[in-house]
């Protein structure tokens, strides 16, 4: 038995896959920037990435 899938419904899940897939990176590449950032020795790169972690209650020391 073979189940028929519209071209709607295949659509439908499609964007539904891509939309969780740009979600996911976006989350990923905001947690790097974030955090790697805190490291480097560049004092403006560092400060503003020490003040978002303050300002979402994160503790960084």
């Amino acid at each position: 038995m073979t189940t028929q899938v519209s071209s709607a419904q295949h659509a439908k899940t499609h964007v539904k896959v891509s939309s969780l897939a740009q979600t996911a990176a976006a989350v990923i590449f905001g947690a790097v920037v974030l955090f790697a950032v805190g490291f480097l020795p560049t004092d403006a790169a560092h400060n503003a990435a020490h003040d978002t972690r303050h300002a979402m209650a994160f503790p960084c020391h």
